[in-house]
């Protein structure tokens, strides 16, 4: 056991002011600091913008030796580096993309002692040469990043990560962390066992993020609605998008292009030049939209995405979670957005059916999916069902979620089931056929189609039975008898089956409530934007004007050096200065997000730029 006596904590608190620019700790963040600079082992889940990095960067300068922070993302270690370079941490990493000279500087510095972090991928651990290099330096710890990668039921599955174990054979007196933002209970329990950190301490922090609205919407012309979204509550916001395949990121981006709204694709089918200069734009670049699969996102740091939206349904609530969760990682109000249809549910419940793998795995992938679109159907508080699927119970209802704001109906649609499931077993039991969606609602709906008057449909009993419904509405009707399992999609076609549970609809043992979507306009015109409008509105006018020059200075200063904006400086801390108005460095040195180094080197350029404000101003 770590003994709390042991504790360096007064060197952590004032590491955190000096390095980092800030007067306390949040949340757990102490706990952990204080665990972990004792010696000990930690497993630690914190929401994206939690401050999960502070829990292993402050432990790494209070102890003896460098962190080793092992981390999936080698497109970004630079831009990691660069972070706490600006911050006055000595770091450095070794990946596949340095030549031998620039590999020999990283090394030479690990062994004598000059560096405080060494970031390396786990591939870099199966390597013989870098576990010599690590037995000749001393260490303080290893920092497990993104430690979620190593459950094999995840949605970033990393097989290098299983290697991970020897870490706590080959060094048994240092201490690890791991640290992931998404784990439900098994998952941690995963984590755990595969990093043979059973005797870790658990350190659960809330997975709410209050800043976050999240909206799921009935899927129509989702191009256009998003584009409404953007020019209506985002316009020149930075944002990420996600889409299920390459041809839609690529089609969805050149839309956006052409309405006006600066796009980047990024798949796994783009070179790997490509990607990463698009990624870096990304990072560096004011009110730039990124058009992804979920290839993207992992690590980055961005804290200004003001929106995350998905145009295809994400295959599991981690999934969705994890990328909604790089929205607003500086607090401030975001957006999680997405558009969700009957084909989503068709497309997903056909993929598992013919996915690899054995029966565990795909009942596996279809629980996974069950819980997403109960999240999607629901209609009580978005947020507090996602906090349930975490485990974390008896929070109320936000009042900031879709269903808070204009809470949907639910309905009696036992009969509306019954009709669908009829016209399913019609076909399959009287005429051996089957058939997707939309020819089973043609059929309830009376429609004369050319395929109904081939296959002579128009004779059956259920031909026409269904015109209290639109056909929008039988469509969330199939969609939510799918995510309930009263339904299923079979074979290549995505034809619609029964299921053992539609015989109890059938035989009236068992009745349907449905959600009923609230009317909405066709246009969000009258919602509020949320994102850059959003922060200067909530500033004076004097503040905003001392805002504006300051992110203007931060623009020049981060493109001079060749790195992203928040670098420099947050959003957070710009609006704290411009609302502060410090007159001299001492004043400066107390504003959240200023540390000693950046003071330093930032510090008379900002109030330059103050009193240039109030020169204006007078």
């Amino acid at each position: 056991m770590v003994s709390p006596t042991d504790v360096r904590t007064e060197d952590a608190g004032q590491v955190l002011r000096r390095v980092f620019g800030y007067d306390a700790f949040r949340g757990s963040q102490q706990q952990v600091v204080d665990h972990v600079v004792a010696g000990g082992d930690a497993l630690v889940l914190m929401p994206t913008g939690g401050g999960k990095s502070l829990c292993y960067q402050i432990p790494a300068l209070v102890r003896d030796g460098v962190a080793v922070v092992i981390s999936p993302l080698i497109a970004l270690m630079q831009d990691q580096v660069d972070a706490l370079t600006a911050v006055g941490v000595r770091a450095g990493f070794l990946n596949s993309t340095q030549d031998l000279a620039e590999r020999r500087r990283v090394e030479g510095a690990f062994l004598a002692g000059e560096l405080d972090l060494l970031y390396l991928a786990p591939e870099g651990l199966a390597v013989r040469s870098t576990l010599q290099l690590l037995e000749r330096g001393t260490i303080a710890l290893f920092a497990i990043d993104e430690a979620h990668c190593v459950s094999q039921w995840g949605h970033d599955f990393r097989p290098d990560y299983l290697n991970l174990s020897m870490l706590h054979e080959r060094w048994p007196g240092v201490p690890r962390i791991a640290l992931t933002a998404t784990a439900t209970s098994a998952t941690r329990t995963e984590i755990a066992t595969r990093l043979q950190l059973t005797d870790a301490r658990h350190f659960v922090a809330s997975f709410d993020r209050p800043n976050i609205q999240y909206r799921i919407v009935p899927k129509r012309e989702p191009r256009k609605q998003l584009l409404a979204l953007l020019r209506d509550e985002h316009p020149g916001d930075a944002g990420i998008i996600y889409c299920l395949s390459r041809a839609s990121v690529e089609k969805t981006a050149e839309f956006l292009v052409q309405n006006g709204v600066p796009a980047l694709p990024y798949h796994a089918g783009l070179d790997a030049a490509t990607r990463a200069a698009n990624q870096q734009r990304f990072l560096r670049e004011d009110g730039l939209v990124m058009v992804a699969t979920i290839a993207f996102g992992m690590g980055i740091d961005k804290p200004d995405v003001r929106f995350v939206a998905h145009l295809d349904l994400p295959k599991s609530v981690e999934g969705y979670y994890q990328e909604t969760g790089r929205a607003g990682r500086d607090g401030l109000p975001s957006t999680a957005w997405l558009a969700y249809g009957l084909q989503d549910v068709v497309q997903q419940r056909k993929m598992i059916e013919t996915s690899e793998g054995d029966l565990a795995h795909r009942r596996n992938l279809a629980a996974h999916l069950d819980a997403m679109l109960a999240l999607c159907e629901t209609v009580r508080c978005r947020r507090v069902q996602l906090l349930e699927y975490f485990g974390e119970t008896g929070s109320a209802a936000c009042g900031n979620c879709d269903t808070c704001l204009s809470p949907p109906e639910s309905w009696d649609g036992t009969v509306a089931a019954q009709k669908l499931l009829s016209t399913v077993f019609r076909l399959d039991r009287e005429r051996n056929q089957r058939f997707g969606a939309g020819h089973c609602i043609d059929i309830l709906l009376g429609k004369q189609t050319d395929k109904i008057s081939q296959y002579g449909h128009d004779s059956l009993t259920v031909f026409g039975i269904g015109n209290e419904l639109r056909e929008a509405e039988w469509r969330g009707v199939v969609r939510q008898l799918l995510a309930e399992g009263l339904l299923a999609v079979e074979g290549d076609y995505g034809t619609l089956a029964l299921t053992e549970a539609s015989a109890e609809v059938l035989g009236r043992r068992r009745t349907v409530t449905m959600r009923r979507e609230p009317e909405r306009p066709a246009s969000s015109r009258s919602a509020k934007p949320r994102g850059a409008a959003t922060v200067v509105a909530a500033l004076d006018p004097a503040a905003t004007s001392v805002f504006e020059r300051l992110r203007a200075w931060r623009a020049a200063t981060a493109k001079e050096q060749g790195v992203p904006a928040y670098v420099i400086f947050h959003d957070a801390t710009l609006r704290q200065i411009a609302t502060d108005a410090p007159a001299t460095l001492a004043e400066l040195s107390r504003i959240n997000g200023v540390g000693e180094n950046k003071l330093a080197k930032y510090g008379e350029q900002i109030l330059t730029v103050l009193a240039e404000d109030a020169a204006a101003s007078a």
